[in-house]
């Protein structure tokens, strides 16, 4: 019982830890307060006001910030989720000559820092007129390999009798794909959609990089440029808050298959 008691405290205390920076956010949302203050409860607002919010709101950049932010990760998840199963339902159920040093060279290209790469890339983009585009984020982005992994690692636990039984019933491959394998990867597909709205919708190096009118910013870098126009703790919270709400519900909708998805992919 003691040993429990502990366990709990333990746990609780952690929680809070890692949920203080959430809690300074969304209560400091609601402060009129220009400046952080050496007072550590000073985000508690003593009289909560909606005023951050209207004040972002009645800007007409912030919400082109987030309509950005949006055509930025909603197309780049849609099609990692579909060429992510495609790939790693070939690389996991196909024999065909070379498919191991394909998939690991298709592997190594994570090993290179992307920081190394951003000149070049820079260079390319401004030759294909995407600078201040929504092709520079959006192209590079159409499919991941990390999510190719993961549907393969998933896809390698799968019984081969099911697609031997659908090719005995007179089943293609695309019909086998469609109706049988993909039900099956749902878990590990919501799993790469996950991971690839959150780094999306977060990313601030490459937009901040390959977007310089203001009017293109996502909103991450809408939120570091507001930060240094304005300066105003309150209203930095309330985009920030904001900001957080799509990752906080696009996690909370589809955790059961984020969990499910990131167990099965590492059994083998």
């Amino acid at each position: 019982m003691v040993k429990r008691i502990f366990s709990y405290t333990v746990l609780a205390l952690f929680s809070f830890c890692f949920l203080l920076p959430f809690l300074i956010m969304a209560l400091g949302s609601f402060k009129d307060v220009q400046y952080a203050l050496l007072d550590p409860l000073f985000w508690i607002p003593d009289n909560p006001t909606w005023k951050n919010y209207i004040y972002i709101f009645n800007d007409g950049l912030f919400i082109r910030w987030i309509f950005n932010s949006i055509v930025i990760t909603v197309i780049p998840v849609l099609s990692q989720m579909l060429f992510c199963a495609i790939l790693g339902y070939i690389f996991a159920k196909k024999k065909f000559w070379g498919r191991e040093v394909i998939f690991w060279v298709f592997m190594a290209v994570i090993m290179i820092p992307q920081q190394l790469l951003i000149i070049p890339k820079y260079i390319m983009f401004a030759d294909f007129g995407w600078i201040n585009t929504y092709w520079s984020l959006i192209v590079p982005e159409l499919w991941g390999i990390m999510g190719v992994f993961l549907v393969r690692q998933f896809l390698q636990n799968i019984p081969n009798d099911m697609e031997e039984a659908a090719y005995m019933d007179g089943a293609n491959d695309i019909q086998i794909f469609l109706k049988v394998i993909l039900p099956l990867s749902l878990p590990v597909i919501a799993t790469v959609g996950t991971f690839s709205f959150i780094s999306n919708w977060n990313d601030l190096f490459q937009p901040l990089i390959y977007m310089t009118n203001e009017k293109m910013f996502p909103v991450t870098v809408g939120l570091a440029s507001l930060l240094g126009k304005e300066g105003n703790f309150g209203i930095e919270m309330a985009g920030s808050t904001i900001s957080f709400i799509p990752t906080f519900l696009i996690f909370l909708f589809f955790q059961r298959y984020f969990t499910e998805g990131i167990q099965l992919s590492g059994l083998k």
